[in-house]
């Protein structure tokens, strides 16, 4: 990581959602990971939820946080695998507004092949930006978060790290 020791650390304000059908407060590790990262970093956790894996459901979710300017950015975690059930990236491809961040997918698959090997190939991690806000869908397992925070976001939310980062770019996502 490339911090600019020189430079002003800028929280931005976070929301926090797990996709699970199974998964209760109580026993949602890897959304208490997620949490104690946003926090940890110096950033505001300002929301948290777990939604059921339905495509609608998500993706009214995800629009009620884009549409709040109190939210900067969502990371969620789970529904992003191979079975019927899985359907993040769907609720995402619902979005209106929505543009993808393909890099954000493919690196997180090229750190965790170095975790669980070919295994990788069945996440569909992915990134967009939506209406200025980012949101980021990042597989279930407590490994799979650990290796998107620590190896992407934390650098990437951080307005510190250079040669650029996804703080910088806030002002400007509203673009036309």
């Amino acid at each position: 990581m490339a911090i600019d020791e020189s430079r002003v650390f800028k929280p931005i304000n976070i929301a926090v959602l797990t996709v699970s059908d199974t998964r209760t407060p109580a026993t949602d590790t890897s959304g208490d990971i997620l949490a104690a990262r946003v926090t940890g970093a110096g950033h505001r956790l300002v929301n948290r939820s777990i939604v059921k894996d339905d495509a609608a459901l998500l993706a009214t979710q995800f629009e009620t946080w884009i549409d709040d300017p109190a939210v900067d950015a969502v990371v969620s975690t789970g529904g992003t695998g191979l079975t019927g059930r899985d359907v993040t990236p769907e609720a995402l491809a619902m979005l209106a507004d929505a543009r993808a961040i393909p890099g954000f997918g493919e690196l997180f698959r090229w750190l965790s092949f170095q975790t669980i090997g070919t295994s990788t190939v069945q996440s569909r991690a992915c990134a967009m930006v939506a209406r200025g806000t980012y949101i980021f869908a990042l597989p279930g397992s407590n490994g799979a978060v650990k290796d998107g925070w620590d190896g992407i976001l934390a650098e990437q939310l951080d307005s510190r790290n250079r040669p650029c980062n996804f703080v910088d770019l806030m002002p400007r996502l509203r673009e036309v």
